[in-house]
């Protein structure tokens, strides 16, 4: 399997490191090769690439690949060839490492290696005019394909007609064991013990509408004057805009804004405050972040997206609104508090974990494997 894990963060490196454990534990031998350079500095946004987590979740792997130094891209591939397994697992979620994927691809199915691809996104979310082509170029070198959606799955197929394409949603993310009772987390992270308290969690990005849910805080504010909304994610945009939304609307009483990436162990003090978390985005393939609230048990509210209708049970267990609609969104919140759904939505949520085991996207790879 290529892809990263730690020392790099995010939803991707986690979800290539809990494949890996997954694998290992139904007896798979699983030889790991990751980055020891993901991105050049110029390309990545955010303050850093790397995991500042002092809870590590971490892996056996060889750190082989440079993103930039293509002779490492040829040393990899040889050296996956050399090892002969059934199935060269590719993680693909942007058009960047297509040249990369394309080496390692060809030299695996020269060594009579099958090449499956776990699709997070089959194109980009900020698209650009090459993005096609270069996705094109190299899943067009792959035998199989997991995808998280049937959106994603319409989309490859368009993209590559007649392929085998499965769908599996985005498993259950537990990034950490540890529990924190909801009165201490409010302690720690300042906010009011007895308010209704809404979580924005993850990267600040334009597709995933926070701009929308500032706009529903005052018809929000009108019916639960205390509410509070906590955004938990570092700024891949202009924060300022946002503070001016904020300051215009007059909601700063509010709103906290934690801008930083949240390490592992900091996630249950986070998830343990909020009552329920919201996602508006405006448009997304599948959320890691709504798959990171049930490993909590905590409700989503989230818009009907991409995927999200696939994962998330309208009314069960979470609400579903129309995107970039704030009054939409502001009804849903109201509806959330005013007919306490946390207690038998986080019900719901834990009877549908057998649903997002990882043990489902092994049974999968088993199959596609053969």
């Amino acid at each position: 399997m290529v892809g990263p894990t730690y020392p790099y963060r995010g939803g991707i490196a986690h979800h290539t490191t809990m494949l890996y454990h997954a694998l290992v534990s139904r007896g798979h031998r699983v030889s790991l090769y990751s980055f020891k350079r993901q991105y050049p500095g110029w390309l990545f946004p955010g303050r850093t690439d790397r995991d500042v987590s002092a809870l590590k979740l971490s892996a056996e792997c060889e750190y082989t690949l440079d993103s930039l130094n293509p002779l490492t891209w040829w040393a990899t591939g040889r050296a996956i060839g050399a090892h002969q397994p059934a199935v060269l697992i590719l993680q693909w979620w942007v058009p960047f490492f297509a040249p990369m994927w394309m080496v390692l691809a060809r030299l695996a199915r020269r060594a009579g290696i099958k090449v499956l691809f776990i699709c997070h996104n089959v194109l980009p979310h900020e698209q650009r005019p090459w993005d096609t082509w270069l996705a094109r170029g190299a899943l067009g070198l792959g035998e199989g394909f997991i995808v998280h959606s049937q959106e994603e799955r319409a989309r490859l197929s368009a993209l590559l007609p007649g392929r085998r394409v499965a769908v599996m949603p985005l498993p259950t993310f537990v990034l950490s064991d540890r529990t924190c009772a909801r009165d201490e987390a409010r302690r720690r992270l300042r906010l009011p013990l007895d308010a209704p308290v809404l979580l924005f969690f993850g990267l600040v990005r334009e597709y995933k509408g926070l701009r929308h849910l500032l706009a529903a805080m005052p018809e929000i504010r009108a019916e639960l004057s205390d509410v509070q909304l906590l955004i938990a994610g570092e700024f891949w945009e202009d924060k300022q805009a946002y503070l001016e939304q904020i300051a215009r609307l007059g909601i700063g009483a509010s709103v906290t804004i934690v801008d930083r990436y949240v390490p592992n162990e900091e996630l249950p003090a986070y998830f343990a405050a909020a009552d329920v978390a919201v996602l508006p985005y405006d448009h997304v393939t599948q959320s890691a972040v709504a798959q990171l609230a049930f490993g909590f048990n905590l409700p989503v509210i989230t818009t009907h997206v991409g995927g999200l209708a696939e994962v998330i049970s309208d009314g069960d267990t979470g609400l579903l609104v129309p995107p970039s609609d704030p009054a939409a969104l502001a009804l849903a919140v109201i509806r959330y508090f005013r007919e306490g759904c946390k207690e038998r939505m986080a019900q719901a949520i834990e009877q549908a974990r057998p649903r997002f085991d990882w043990r489902n996207l092994v049974n999968l790879i088993e199959e596609m494997a053969t």
